[in-house]
């Protein structure tokens, strides 16, 4: 064996000195651009949902603890600083996929379909943008997070089913981010639209010393952890965009 392998050296050497790149390529610079917004996308994603995580599960119970004098010390210094990569974490995760979504899944599929893809990227938006506007009035006007969660469930299934309905000869992909997607979309405009403008005023509150709003905390608390259990759906909808499996039309 030894023998036959310093035999076949100087046949190994040239593979490694003068490698067969036939088939070796760059991306062009299309699939650059693909390339680049799928790692953005990926990148700010996990910056978003981590600090969504941190906020649910490490600093809500961790509050519940502190006293005045402590939180007025801790959360002006803590939460600026994880709400600005919290917030822009989701507009960086939102606007790479939208534009990924936009130019490579809706495209192809419209194309397939022989509808425009402005068309069927202007239907999309009007449905998430018309069930977001119930989810914002809900937890505008709820209290009670289990009637939340009921409503929240039944939006999710309702998009999920507009999403079919509306795009019945869309791909597996169409479908899955389609869908994951506009949770996302959901999530970005909670994170701007409610829990942002809370937390402001409650930082303000705290460092000054005087106790905010009385409903100002609930309702963020409310829309944050709203957020924390969308993210499961639209994490498992994007997994099965890429998966080895179909759960939704065809590849």
């Amino acid at each position: 064996m030894l023998s036959g392998l310093i035999g076949d050296m100087p046949t190994i050497l040239a593979m490694i000195l003068q490698p067969d790149t036939s088939s070796i390529h760059g991306p062009t610079s299309e699939e650059f651009v693909r390339i680049l917004l799928r790692w953005s996308h990926f990148v700010a994603g996990v910056v978003w949902i981590g600090m969504l995580y941190f906020f649910n599960l490490v600093n809500v119970p961790l509050m519940k603890k502190l006293d005045g004098p402590t939180k007025k010390i801790v959360v002006p210094e803590l939460m600026p600083r994880a709400l600005w990569y919290f917030r822009w974490g989701a507009v960086a995760t939102v606007l790479a996929g939208l534009a990924y979504f936009a130019m490579y899944i809706v495209k192809s599929n419209a194309h397939n379909a022989n509808a425009s893809g402005w068309a069927w990227l202007g239907i999309w938006l009007v449905v998430v943008l018309v069930l977001y506007a119930i989810l914002y009035a809900v937890l505008q006007n709820i209290n009670n997070g289990t009637v939340i969660a009921v409503i929240v469930a039944v939006l999710v299934l309702v998009l999920a089913g507009a999403v079919l309905y509306l795009f019945p000869k869309a791909d597996n992909k169409m479908f899955s981010i389609g869908t994951g997607g506009g949770l996302g979309m959901w999530m970005l405009l909670n994170v701007w639209g409610i829990i942002w403008p809370a937390q402001k005023r409650i930082i303000a509150a705290t460092a000054a010393g005087t106790p905010p709003p009385a409903d100002l905390p609930r309702k963020a608390f409310l829309a944050s952890r709203t957020n924390a259990w969308l993210s499961l759906p639209m994490l498992f909808f994007m997994g099965t965009s890429h998966g080895d499996y179909i759960i939704l039309g065809s590849k």
